[in-house]
């Protein structure tokens, strides 16, 4: 089992309108709602890949049950969610269908009293006995300590269990330090935790702080690894347009997936970057094109075509 956490749950919506402009009402063609949060959605991809998911953090309020019910009808999802007082957030994404561009609302996350807290690291504790990987994603919400996720791995690490990270800001800044197995910043969370924009350089100064392996997503222009066994560079073959929310979320679900197979860092990193670009011709985050991602992980592992270089 692969558990994800996410301590900043959410309720994903996401209006497509024919065109976005500022001080004018626009007609919503299509809403969509589904469970979310980056571990959430991280989730939802393990679970149409096939594996057995748990899904743990904090859930309440008319929202949260909303998110409860969708989690419950996803088959390989198990919901593990700590109740809270609270409701839980929504995020709003109005997908422009003339660019394609997408436009993103998040609302904070409800304040976590102490005794919360409490229980959900009670709960925590009993989850990662039969968890083979964990995945500790997303920002946190009020009331939550900065340093949760340092504690988070620590504890993963004394139960044996490998921790991807996947945040940013000062809860970053403080896990690394912990020393999870991996984490996966994007091109600026990782300038802001290094202070350097060159990514070769950020990526191995990231992992001087703490961190085994730094796997840096750069947009178009894929993945970048460094590990214990060697650095990388990974791009699908070919470009994908759409809407790149949930691309990063889908690429975390491909690691953990390879980490839990032991598979060698290229083909983690294919895999990772297949279900990347499959991602982004979906409407919603946590979901992925499946012929697509089939297509460019086959193409990926042809040596003519081959998109993991080492570096």
């Amino acid at each position: 089992m692969i558990l994800t956490v996410t301590l900043n749950t959410a309720l994903d919506i996401t209006y497509r309108v024919r065109s976005l402009r500022p001080h004018t009402t626009h007609r919503v063609s299509e809403v969509t709602e589904r469970p979310g949060g980056k571990g959430v959605n991280v989730a939802r991809v393990l679970a149409a890949l096939g594996y057995e998911v748990t899904v743990t953090g904090f859930v309440g309020g008319s929202t949260g049950r909303i998110v409860q019910d969708a989690l419950t009808a996803t088959p390989g999802v198990v919901d593990a969610l700590v109740p809270i007082g609270g409701v839980t957030r929504r995020t709003i994404a109005v997908v422009d269908e003339r660019t394609g561009d997408t436009t993103q609302l998040n609302e904070p996350g409800p304040a976590i009293a102490p005794a919360e807290w409490s229980a959900f690291l009670e709960a925590y504790e009993d989850l990662l006995a039969p968890a083979s990987a964990v995945a500790l994603c997303g920002s946190l919400p009020p009331g939550v300590p900065v340093g949760a996720y340092a504690g988070l791995i620590r504890t993963a690490r004394a139960a044996g269990v490998p921790v991807l990270l996947d945040t940013s800001g000062e809860p970053l800044r403080r896990g690394v330090a912990a020393r999870p197995d991996v984490i996966k910043p994007n091109a600026d969370e990782l300038a802001e935790l290094t202070g350097s924009h060159e990514p070769l350089r950020a990526t191995q100064d990231a992992r001087r702080r703490g961190a085994r392996t730094v796997v840096a997503s750069l947009g178009a222009e894929g993945l970048l690894a460094v590990t214990p066994e060697g650095r990388w560079h990974a791009t699908p073959p070919n470009r994908t347009h759409g809407n790149p929310t949930g691309a990063g979320d889908s690429a975390v679900a491909g690691l953990l997936s390879g980490l839990v197979e032991r598979l060698p860092w290229p083909d983690r990193l294919a895999r990772a970057a297949a279900l990347s670009a499959a991602s982004v011709l979906t409407p919603v985050a946590g979901e992925f094109d499946d012929a697509v991602y089939r297509e460019l992980l086959m193409r990926s592992s042809d040596t003519r075509e081959g998109t993991v270089a080492q570096i």
